[in-house]
């Protein structure tokens, strides 16, 4: 039987047919359309990097310097081990061999060197010289032998971080990742300038990734990264590092922090903060712990200065005429301010001028001062000064400090600033403040980066000294000067004392806050101090926190590092002694515990040296430094007295004929007993009479008259 096709149908087929091949033709056009237009780009570059192969070129990181040259960070050559999967004929042989030599898993190099899907896997990098050496010498006795299982691997080299100096300047100058960006401190802050730019090499390459003998290739050099020059002296950045160490282990402290600038230029020659780390070495596995190393405490952690700020105070006071250096004034060991008592730091002071309560370190002197000076007047000085203000230091991570807002302070704030407390500032706030009271009233903008140069040697850029303020006139800071001079020679500041040299300062001791309460156990020791004293070429604070000895004041705990600095830094910045003094006679500290009072400031001071007391009581019961403890002669003593009474309640009044009155106050005031005074000079007589038994807290009345 036939079929016959009628017209119909085969328009029909046809029609079918036609739509077939048009939505055949409809979709090869469009796939051609998407390759050749759409994802022609993607397509080119796949191609692209299955026949060519790009390695970047990394650029030499620029070193960072000190003042003089010496380099603090540098850049050094290391090696990137890495195979090609492809080129590599036997993966579980290539890691058994290669396992011990760089101190990696045999399976995870396995692994990496089976992934055929990659052209190139990265083994290990920043491997030493000598690892790098030690392969090289193995794939050329391989190739010599014949022998094929370490193909496909290559070494490449690359930059490694390098700091000659090991723990040195560590939050200052921070450090690098480990593909060489800046990740913390003037690493970080001036990576811009330190990085440079890549380059990079592009050639072709078969199948198996092996670069073709006739291809083509391309060479974009890199752009080596500039060098940063500092204010820093290595020099004295390292007398401060072991000054730093050696408070830090003797005080059993928490922390360490010394800043030195100079007070001319303000530009800062050391700076350092204990605990820290070697750069060379990070605690990257700890991220905690490299976090907290890495906090630059010295511009970041505020406190509260305690008597150091004294120095403002005194220098606010005299500026606006408020005080005169010989000015007397009484000490009874506190003070009372709107309802609130407040001591001074030990045994009342008694009569004394403004210098001697600078000397003395007395707070209700310097109570009355913040309350003379008043609100208005005294903030119009503390932001003049840039207390509660950022330096504006070129280092990054800078705190403001804390001072409580003009229109919230109250008197009894104004009476504990005017000391040192219920203001917060920072080491680097409070030493530019410090250096502006005594280099003729300039107060400084604080600067680290001396120089920044291009690889080819040409400035970027350039610090330079800035003057942004005039807190005090010359003649008040003529005066400071001579006031913390006598502070260290006849003051507490007397265990910064350097023979020949004329040194000023002020020691410090702050209070710490455990969860928002004052305590009584912790506190801050420092100290201030700048040399020459008529001329001061060097200042430095040191800060000493939470110190774990008997006795963490300021004067014990701070003052002697801070004079190794500045003694060691004089002779090396060339200042030649102002006189022919010898140095210190090392003397043994005699033992004075169980001795009554009277009788072991004696002792000591037929010893030559000078004696602090602490509590109140008749009998010396501990003393610091230890018996036997070698001391420059006229170092200060801590003697601990107690309330040790005579079994019938009573105590020995002491014989005070001869003394001043400071001196008489300080005796009887050991015993518990109260001095009333009667005209001035020496102390001619006393009712009761030196021997006799009385009650504590009887008042002796003492009789003095001119010598």
């Amino acid at each position: 039987m036939r079929l016959v096709l009628t017209g119909p149908v085969i328009r029909r087929r046809l029609a079918l047919c036609m739509a077939a091949f048009f939505t055949l033709f409809t979709a090869l056009a469009g796939r051609l359309f998407y390759l050749q237009v759409i994802a022609s780009e993607e397509l080119q570059h796949r191609a692209q990097s299955q026949w060519t192969s790009e390695s970047a070129i990394q650029p030499t990181r620029g070193k960072i310097l000190d003042r003089n040259g010496a380099v603090l960070a540098q850049s050094a050559t290391a090696y990137t081990a890495s195979v090609s999967p492809r080129q590599v004929t036997d993966a579980a042989r290539l890691a058994r061999i290669l396992s011990p030599v760089l101190d990696m898993e045999a399976a995870t190099i396995e692994k990496r060197a089976s992934d055929t899907s990659r052209g190139g896997v990265t083994l290990k990098r920043q491997l030493p010289r000598e690892t790098a050496q030690r392969i090289k010498r193995m794939k050329a006795d391989y190739a010599a032998a014949g022998k094929r299982d370490l193909d496909g691997l290559y070494l490449e080299e690359e930059s490694k971080r390098y700091y000659p100096m090991g723990a040195f300047a560590t939050q200052l100058i921070g450090l690098t990742t480990i593909d060489g960006v800046g990740q913390a401190g003037l690493e970080q802050s001036l990576d811009r300038y330190l990085s440079g730019k890549a380059g990079r090499v592009l050639s072709e390459i078969d199948g198996k990734g092996r670069s073709l003998g006739d291809g083509q290739s391309e060479y974009i050099a890199p752009v080596n990264g500039g060098s940063v020059t500092l204010t820093i002296d290595a020099s004295i950045q390292s007398f401060c590092e072991q000054a730093a160490r050696e408070a830090l282990q003797v005080n059993n402290a928490k922390a360490v922090r010394v800043l030195a600038m100079d007070p001319a230029t303000g530009e800062i020659l050391a700076m350092v903060n204990k605990p820290d780390f070697d750069l060379n070495d990070p605690p990257r596995s700890d991220v905690e712990r490299l976090t907290e190393y890495l906090r630059n405490r010295v511009l970041t952690d505020a406190y509260e200065p305690g008597s150091t700020f004294k120095i403002i105070t005194a220098a606010s006071a005299l500026d606006a005429g408020l005080v005169r250096v010989n000015e007397g004034f009484y000490c009874s060991g506190s003070v009372t301010v709107e309802g609130g008592k407040i001591r001074c730091w030990g045994k009342p002071h008694g009569a004394q001028t403004f210098a001697q309560a600078l000397q003395n370190s007395c707070n209700p002197v310097f109570v009355e001062m913040g309350l003379r000076l008043g609100a208005d007047t005294f903030y119009k000085y503390l932001d003049a000064f840039g207390i509660g203000q950022k330096t504006g230091v070129d280092i990054p991570g800078e705190a403001d400090g804390i001072v409580i807002s003009r229109s919230a302070v109250k008197r009894v704030d104004i009476a504990r600033i005017g000391f040192g407390q219920s203001v917060a500032v920072t080491p680097v706030q409070l030493l530019r403040a410090v250096c502006a009271a005594i280099n003729g009233g300039n107060l400084l903008k604080p600067w680290i980066v001396r120089e920044i140069t291009d690889a080819a040697g040409n400035v970027i850029q350039r610090g330079e000294k800035q003057v942004v303020g005039h807190p005090v006139r010359p003649e008040t800071s003529a005066t400071m000067r001579m006031l913390l001079e006598d502070v260290v020679n006849l003051g507490g500041g007397k265990n910064a004392r350097i023979p020949g040299y004329r040194v000023g300062g002020k020691t410090g001791t702050a209070q710490v806050y455990v969860d928002g309460v004052v305590s009584r156990e912790k506190h801050i020791g420092s100290f201030v101090g700048f040399a020459p004293a008529d001329d001061p070429r060097i200042a430095v604070i040191l800060i000493v926190d939470q110190a774990d000895v008997a006795v963490d004041f300021g004067s014990v705990t701070a003052a002697p590092f801070a004079r190794e600095i500045l003694e060691r830094s004089l002779i090396y910045l060339g200042v030649a002694p102002e006189t022919d003094e010898s140095p210190a006679e090392r003397v043994k500290v005699p033992d004075v515990t169980g001795m009554d009072v009277e009788a072991a400031i004696h002792a000591l001071e037929e010893a030559g040296f000078d004696s602090v007391l602490d509590g109140a009581g008749q009998r010396v019961v501990n003393q610091l430094p230890a018996p036997g403890a070698d001391m420059n002669a006229g170092a200060l003593v801590m003697l601990y007295v107690d309330g040790v009474e005579p079994a019938n309640g009573t105590v020995t009044v002491p014989d005070v004929t001869g003394m001043p009155v400071t001196e008489a106050n300080r005796l009887l005031k050991s015993y518990g007993l109260e001095l009333a005074i009667e005209g001035s000079g020496l102390a001619a007589s006393q009712t009761p009479a030196a021997g006799e038994q009385v009650n504590p807290t009887t008042r002796v009345t003492v009789r003095f008259e001119p010598p």
